[in-house]
């Protein structure tokens, strides 16, 4: 390893596509100083925002929660507090809603935990059960859709003007690619940093949208910052595992196409206008919540498997 490429102490990082190496504090400092140039860029935030981080417990959202606590010492009349969404997985998110209570003691951030079986009546594992000869999809793509809208419901509980998500650049690029596969060109429009304003929807904001995943991972443990190692017991379950391990293996092999695949959704954006990915919103006839149909899909997802 070489000496860091800005101070020239011991470098721990080298970054492939750019040819720089860095030394702990040198590479903390970048993480950082690109998660604010990110929402400095998109206007992500306003001085008197209540922010509401969705944290998982897993590397991601719990880096970002040190980030964003750091940078709102900077705005006093902005408040930070966390949304937790307890699915129902039994051995797993347990040691999640663990470690982030630790995280949000540490930073003295409220912690806010919902759960599936409040708010639809079911855990995870019983959708999943009930799922085995009625449902067509993975559990994840049930558990995606079902994520979405209790985290929706949990921003507008604690009164949230921005949703944080944790999505990194790997994240970003996956559903790129998961959505060219599926010819959902309407999906590619909804890969954004900023998602726009719409009624009912606390608008959702991702600050660590143009950082690799690897990198937050490697931020975490040089900040010794606590998180959950172990994944999801569904998540090889999903098409979005086969479509990481496919863009690991070409980033392994030729550094930087993450961001050139990144950047290529940004030059298709520009010709897909007019084409929404959410249509008309209405009220959802069963719960209520923004919906382009009659019945949102979260309420149509547990309707077709008997689980409403």
């Amino acid at each position: 390893m070489r000496n860091c490429s800005i101070c020239n102490h011991e470098a721990v990082y080298r970054r492939p596509y750019s040819g720089e190496s860095l030394c702990r504090p040198c590479f903390t400092k970048s993480i950082e100083k690109r998660a604010r140039h990110t929402i400095s860029r998109f206007k992500m935030f306003r001085p008197d925002d209540h922010i509401a981080l969705a944290l998982s417990g897993g590397k991601d959202s719990v880096s970002l929660l040190q980030v964003l606590s750091t940078i709102e010492e900077d705005f006093p009349q902005s408040t930070l507090s966390a949304i937790l969404i307890d699915e129902g997985i039994e051995g797993y998110r347990g040691e999640a809603i663990a470690i982030a209570k630790e995280n949000c003691e540490r930073l003295n951030v409220p912690l806010h935990v919902y759960s599936f079986k409040t708010i639809y009546g079911r855990s995870l594992d019983e959708i999943a059960e009930a799922s085995k000869d009625k449902g067509s999809l993975s559990i994840c793509s049930y558990c995606g859709v079902l994520r979405r809208k209790a985290m929706n419901v949990a921003a507008k509980a604690v009164k949230a003007s921005k949703l944080v998500l944790a999505h990194n650049l790997d994240d970003e690029v996956q559903s790129i690619v998961l959505s060219l596969l599926r010819g959902d060109l309407a999906g590619l429009t909804g890969i954004k940093p900023v998602l726009e304003k719409v009624e009912g929807f606390v608008q959702r904001v991702k600050p660590f949208c143009e950082i690799l995943e690897r990198e937050i991972a490697f931020y975490a443990y040089v900040k010794v910052v606590r998180f959950q190692r172990i994944p999801c017991p569904y998540l090889e379950s999903s098409m979005r595992s086969d479509v990481r391990r496919f863009v690991n293996v070409l980033e392994g092999k030729h550094a930087g196409i993450t961001y050139g695949l990144s950047r290529s959704l940004k030059k298709i954006q520009g010709s897909l206008k007019g084409v929404d990915a959410r249509g008309d919103l209405r009220q959802c006839q069963t719960c209520g919540e923004p919906s382009s149909g009659k019945v949102c899909r979260a309420c149509q997802t547990l309707e077709e498997l008997g689980v409403h």
